[in-house]
């Protein structure tokens, strides 16, 4: 039996606001266990939702990575979007003066870049600005929820932005509606907040353990590059090559398992991973790159094996090998990119350090042990 989902539950209740004007934060990610439309779920359930919101990659979920996004109408639904990543990222009060319950569903991927869970906590934080109730649909955390294998560094405060917006590590192991929970708190917004949690097919709460394997339903791509899980669990460590001139398969069936340049020298490349990063990958030639297979993904240090990987294809290529600019609609020049999502001031920098040295730095802000500390008041699972 499949996982059942914050939208399951509800799709079981008759909530006393269903009648009430809703305003759902969407898109075609955000599906039941049974891979139907949310939304479409919503609406034939007689749910009165009467405006759609879509975040970065549209309400298809399909739109390139940092492209703008204009409003538009739903053709499944027949409803408006408004866009919370075009010309804005918060809803105005126009935008909600029909809506008495701000209602969300998105899927997440488990990072503090994936913008997904900042476009949630301006949800929040709107409908404590103009008092409406908000009720997030809450779904596990596909890197799963064990707090032993969280990776910082957390977020510095000169470097905030929309792929880091408060101080969280960037692997968080926890689901949003934990995360919003912490920051309606935190955030003094104290909006009127109502989260309805997933649960196991045994009607017991989601087990902190279980990773995405463990869901048994059909994997959904939250956005274009992240096309399966092995891609999901990558992720946070191989998004930092984002802010140089490596690819990392975007357009590919590889995106986010694979990185390639026509300048790699694959034989060095092959034969420094094979003695250092052995114990947790397996490297695949494929292209002009490689590709990483994780041995054991239940205890990956992904960020770790990300970063360190990106110091070696620096220090086996210094010629060819340069930072660059990443430019997206909530940071149009691009610049300062390997900052914004590691979390620290000036990140260019300490990959000049000597491997050892680098070393010693990394693994001194990938500890976050603070942080099971801090987020443990507001976890919904155990």
């Amino acid at each position: 039996m499949p996982l059942q989902f914050g939208i399951d539950i509800l799709l079981k209740q008759n909530p006393d606001w269903k009648n009430r004007p809703i305003g759902l934060l969407t898109n075609d990610a955000a599906k039941t266990n049974k891979g139907i439309l949310s939304r479409q779920a919503l609406k034939e359930a007689g749910f009165n939702i009467i405006k759609l919101f879509s975040p970065e990659h549209g309400i298809n979920a399909t739109a390139a990575d940092g492209a703008y996004i204009n409003d538009g109408f739903d053709d499944t639904t027949g409803l408006s979007i408004t866009s919370l990543y075009g010309e804005k990222l918060i809803p105005t009060e126009i935008d909600l003066k029909d809506i008495d319950i701000m209602l969300f569903d998105i899927p997440d991927a488990g990072t503090r870049f994936y913008t997904y869970l900042w476009s949630m906590t301006y949800w929040i934080e709107a409908a404590a600005k103009f008092n409406k109730k908000v009720i997030i649909l809450d779904r596990p955390n596909p890197l799963g929820g064990n707090l032993f294998n969280c990776e910082g560094p957390m977020l510095h405060e000169n470097v905030t932005s929309f792929i880091g917006r408060f101080n969280i590590p960037i692997k968080h192991q926890c689901t949003l509606g934990e995360l919003a929970n912490y920051f309606n708190k935190t955030q003094s917004w104290n909006a009127d907040l109502e989260i309805i949690k997933c649960v196991n097919n045994n009607a017991t709460h989601w087990d902190r353990a279980k990773l995405f394997y463990d869901w048994n339903v059909k994997w959904t791509n939250p956005s274009p590059a992240l096309q399966n899980i092995e891609a999901n669990i990558l992720y946070p460590g191989l998004c930092f090559f984002e802010a140089t001139n490596v690819s990392i398969g975007r357009g590919t069936p590889y995106s986010f398992e694979w990185i390639g340049a026509d300048w790699f020298n694959i034989d060095a490349i092959k034969m420094v991973c094979q003695n250092i990063l052995s114990e947790d990958i397996k490297i695949e030639i494929l292209f002009k790159g490689i590709r990483i297979k994780v041995i054991d993904p239940y205890h990956f240090d992904s960020v770790l094996n990300g970063l360190l990987l990106l110091k070696l294809i620096k220090d086996i290529h210094p010629n060819d090998f340069k930072w660059m600019p990443y430019p997206t609609n909530a940071n149009l020049s691009g610049e300062n990119h390997l900052s914004l999502l590691l979390g620290i001031p000036e990140a260019e920098s300490i990959f000049e350090l000597p491997l050892q040295q680098w070393l010693q730095q990394i693994n001194k802000l990938l500890k976050v042990n603070e942080w099971k500390e801090t987020i443990a008041p507001y976890l919904l699972y155990q």
